[in-house]
C-alpha cells in the first residue's frame, strides 16, 4: 500500500471514530432525533463553509462547481445522507436499536455491488470473505439484543433502507472526490442535507431547541466530532481508496460505538461482542492486505 493510500486510510478509521461518537450524543440530546439530525449539519456548516473560504483564497484554489449539472450531484449527495439520518432515526421508532444499527450497517454491500458497476472496482473473493467476516463481527456485536420478528419488519425494513441510503452518499462522495476538495463536497452536501432534515424535524413534531446549555453543547460536540471531523476525513479518503474497501472499513464504527457505550454510558459490553469487534478487525486487516 502506498504512502498516500496508508494516509488515507488512518484518516478512514479516524473518521470511523469519529462518527461512532454519534450514537452517544443523540442519546444525550435534548431535542428531537431528526432535529438532532438537523442540527449536526446546522452547526457544521459554518466552519466547512470557512474551511472552503480559506480553499478559495489560495493562489491555486481546488476546482469549484461551474454547472447545473454538478450543483445537482453536489445536492443528491447530501439528499443522499439526509435520507440516511432520518430514516435511521424512524426505523428506531419501529424496532430494535440492534436491529437498526445492524441493518443500516449492510450498507457495504450495496456499495460493493455499486462500486463494481459504477467504478469497474476489483472485487475478488478475498474480499468478499473479508467482508463477510466483518458483517458476521457486527452481528455478534448486537446478536444479543437482535430480535428478529414480525411486528419489526417495518422498522428492519426502514433499516435497509438506510444501508441503501448511506450506500448512495459513499458512493456519490467517492464519485465527486474525482473532481472537487473534501471542503467543497462537504459544504454543499452538507447544506442540501440540512434543509431537507430541518423540513423532516419540523414534520416529525419534536422538541427544536435545546433546554440548557449542556443540550447545546451535544449539539456542537455532535457536529464538530461526528460532522466536520468524522465524514470529513472519510471525504477525504474516499478520493485515495476503493469505494468497496473504504466502506467495509467503515464497520469499525458500531466496535467503536460499542466501546464508548460502555465506558460513557455503562452499557454492558459481554465476550461475545467484544470478540465481534475482534473479527471486525480481522476482516478489515485481510481486506487491507487485498489491496496491496
Amino acid at each position: 500500500m502506498q504512502e498516500k493510500s496508508r494516509l488515507a486510510l488512518a484518516a478512514l478509521l479516524a473518521g470511523a471514530v469519529g462518527i461512532a461518537f454519534a450514537p452517544i450524543f443523540v442519546r444525550f440530546s435534548e431535542v428531537g432525533p431528526s432535529a438532532t439530525a438537523f442540527y449536526r449539519l446546522f452547526l457544521a456548516l459554518p466552519v466547512l463553509w470557512l474551511w472552503r473560504a480559506r480553499e478559495r483564497a489560495r493562489p491555486e484554489p481546488p476546482r469549484t462547481p461551474a454547472s447545473a449539472k454538478e450543483y445537482r450531484q453536489l445536492a443528491v449527495a447530501g439528499l443522499f445522507f439526509a435520507g440516511d439520518l432520518a430514516l435511521w432515526h424512524w426505523s428506531i421508532r419501529y424496532t430494535s436499536v440492534a436491529n437498526a444499527t445492524l441493518f443500516a450497517n449492510l450498507a457495504p454491500i450495496f456499495v460493493t455491488i455499486g462500486a463494481r458497476i459504477l467504478f469497474a472496482e476489483n472485487i475478488g473473493g478475498g474480499f468478499v470473505a473479508a467482508l463477510a467476516l466483518a458483517l458476521t463481527g457486527a452481528v455478534m456485536i448486537v446478536g444479543h439484543s437482535l430480535q428478529l420478528a414480525a411486528p419489526h419488519v417495518a422498522g428492519d425494513l426502514l433499516g435497509i433502507a438506510t444501508a441503501t441510503f448511506y450506500a448512495g452518499y459513499m458512493l456519490s462522495v467517492k464519485h465527486l472526490r474525482r473532481s472537487f476538495s473534501t471542503a467543497t463536497i462537504m459544504s454543499w452536501s452538507g447544506l442540501a442535507a440540512c434543509l431537507v432534515l430541518f423540513v423532516v424535524a419540523l414534520w416529525s413534531n419534536e422538541r427544536l431547541v435545546p433546554e440548557t446549555v449542556k443540550g447545546w453543547r451535544v449539539l456542537i460536540a455532535l457536529a464538530s466530532i461526528s460532522q466536520v471531523g468524522g465524514q470529513s476525513l472519510i471525504a477525504y479518503a474516499f478520493a485515495h481508496l476503493p469505494a468497496s474497501f473504504s466502506s467495509l472499513s467503515l464497520l469499525l464504527q458500531p466496535a467503536v460505538a460499542a466501546l464508548l457505550a460502555w465506558i460513557l454510558l455503562g452499557v454492558p459490553l459481554g465476550l461475545l461482542q467484544a470478540f465481534g469487534a475482534g473479527v471486525i478487525l480481522c476482516g478489515i486487516a485481510i481486506a487491507s492486505l487485498q489491496q496491496r
